[in-house]
């Protein structure tokens, strides 16, 4: 990976992390202050949708911090070894968590009439789509752990070669 990518990546993770800190600053709080004015009847969804969303930011920021570290191995030349699993299992459960929790957003929407039908019906959609990216990212991790087999399969292939010569 050149350089010019790195730097290209950590430039969009470091703006990502600081928009993910602007809306656990600045944005729930407001989100919460708008919610205060809302009807009795919906008034018990407040506290379970902001904690959603503040959870949701969080798995966010675990899989920003992830990825910094996975792009450092690959900077450094490391990242096919058995270090880079403890990341990209992080990752996989930052994102199965990211998902359970749209789910759980459809599930406190959906009793009454806070949100129309299909509303909830569009956070389930997304809550699979959440989940079909955590499986893709477990797909990737079984290619990496080919490629770390592969990788020391080479490596003591070299080193009997060295002993032969």
């Amino acid at each position: 990976m050149g350089k010019l990518t790195v730097l290209a990546l950590r430039a969009v993770l470091v703006l990502l992390l600081a928009g993910s800190v602007f809306v656990q600053a600045v944005m729930v709080p407001l989100l919460a202050i708008d919610m205060k004015g809302l009807d009795e009847e919906v008034a018990h969804l407040r506290t379970p949708v902001l904690v959603i969303i503040v959870l949701g930011v969080v798995t966010v920021q675990v899989v920003l911090g992830c990825v910094w570290r996975l792009v450092t191995m690959v900077r450094r030349g490391t990242v096919f070894s058995y270090a880079a699993f403890r990341y990209v299992h992080i990752v996989i459960g930052a994102v199965v968590a990211a998902a359970l929790l749209v789910f759980a957003l459809g599930v406190v929407l959906a009793p009454g009439e806070a949100v129309a039908p299909g509303i909830v019906l569009l956070i389930g959609g997304l809550g699979l789509a959440v989940l079909g990216v955590a499986l893709v990212v477990l797909v990737l991790r079984m290619l990496l752990a080919q490629a770390v087999a592969r990788d020391v399969e080479a490596t003591e292939m070299r080193a009997e070669l060295d002993e032969v010569i």
